[in-house]
């Protein structure tokens, strides 16, 4: 029994003259009670102020009117602006959000799927290595709802990328196009999505590009230190490159520094450009040239396309790629050519 203010659904359906299984069927948004009745119900629950309990209809609909949401970690702005992205969508439904992380071991990444299914009505996961993808559904889960974001398509689930190989292209063709030739790219992690997406747009812009343009790939993981490590292994190359293509930004901010620590100029020496639109790269000296992904909007249409699963709308629809957006500012300027 609920009580809102000392007002129970006995009170809703006496007022409305209708039973209480009446009630409820009509504040669920069950199709089986007419227009009129549903009326008089929601006009009867208006005036006497009766909020339904959560965990009543939860009961009654078999809903929870919650999402879990499972990533590989919990810290720093991407993660955050994407929860704050499935937020908004979350609480505009009138949802809740079940958070887990599994700081990318399998085993944990298992532990959190199993705790939420059972407490929510579909799950949003990002699982970016290709070995920690979820299992599939069985048992009395089987019809769960769940999205991927940013992960390697699974069967049964829908997947909502990031075009990593657009942005890529976009990036190598604006470094073409100010006459870099000799363009490094700094590669992340082995098995990561993303990771690998950049890599083929990296190489598959450079083919495009026709003969005399060589791959020059460097190791890295995402991190500031592999960028500085990058940076050594390029200046002590012969010839040195025209540009950098660092797969996320703040390898090429790692780089950036290790440049300025010999005496590089960036641009005028090497140009340099990143991946992701970090909020540091528009603060860097110079200004860093990248690819944006507004990441609180790929959370925020993970989040519809989940609820739209949830209530069995768009079943048929394919997610479209998220695609990234090129930002030009100061790193990549023009190579100047001899006779310039």
């Amino acid at each position: 029994m609920n009580r809102q203010g000392g007002v129970t659904i006995k009170d809703v359906a006496r007022a409305a003259q209708v039973s209480v299984a009446t009630v409820s069927r009509a504040l669920n948004g069950h199709h089986n009670v007419t227009p009129d009745v549903r009326r008089r119900v929601e006009a009867a629950a208006a005036q006497l102020r009766y909020v339904p309990h959560a965990a009543a209809r939860s009961l009654s609909s078999r809903r929870t009117q919650t999402l879990g949401v499972v990533l590989p970690d919990l810290h720093g702005e991407y993660f955050s602006e994407l929860l704050r992205g499935i937020d908004q969508v979350a609480r505009a439904a009138g949802l809740h959000l079940l958070v887990s992380s599994y700081q990318g071991h399998p085993e944990a990444q298992g532990a959190a799927l199993r705790t939420l299914r059972g407490r929510v009505d579909g799950l949003l996961v990002m699982s970016p290595f290709a070995g920690l993808l979820p299992a599939p559904e069985t048992g009395d889960h089987a019809t769960l709802p769940m999205v991927l974001i940013n992960s390697p398509a699974a069967p049964g689930s829908d997947a909502l990328c990031i075009d990593n190989e657009a942005g890529a292209r976009a990036m190598v063709g604006h470094l073409l196009a100010c006459d870099h030739r000799r363009i490094a790219f700094i590669a992340g992690p082995e098995g990561n999505f993303d990771a690998g997406g950049r890599l083929r747009g990296y190489r598959e812009a450079l083919a495009a590009a026709g003969p005399g343009l060589d791959e020059w790939v460097l190791p890295g993981d995402f991190t500031l230190a592999a960028g500085h490590r990058a940076a050594g292994e390029l200046l002590a190359a012969t010839p040195r490159p025209d540009a950098v293509f660092a797969a996320h930004d703040l390898m090429a901010l790692g780089c950036l520094f290790g440049l300025a620590q010999a005496g590089v100029r960036v641009p005028e020496d090497i140009a340099l450009a990143g991946f992701d639109d970090i909020p540091l790269a528009s603060y860097m000296h110079p200004a860093l040239t990248t690819i944006r992904v507004n990441i609180a909007e790929l959370g925020e249409r993970a989040a519809r396309l989940l609820i739209a699963r949830i209530a069995g709308t768009d079943a048929a629809a394919v997610p479209a790629p998220f695609i990234p957006e090129l930002i030009v500012r100061d790193s990549s300027g023009k190579r100047a050519l001899a006779g310039d």
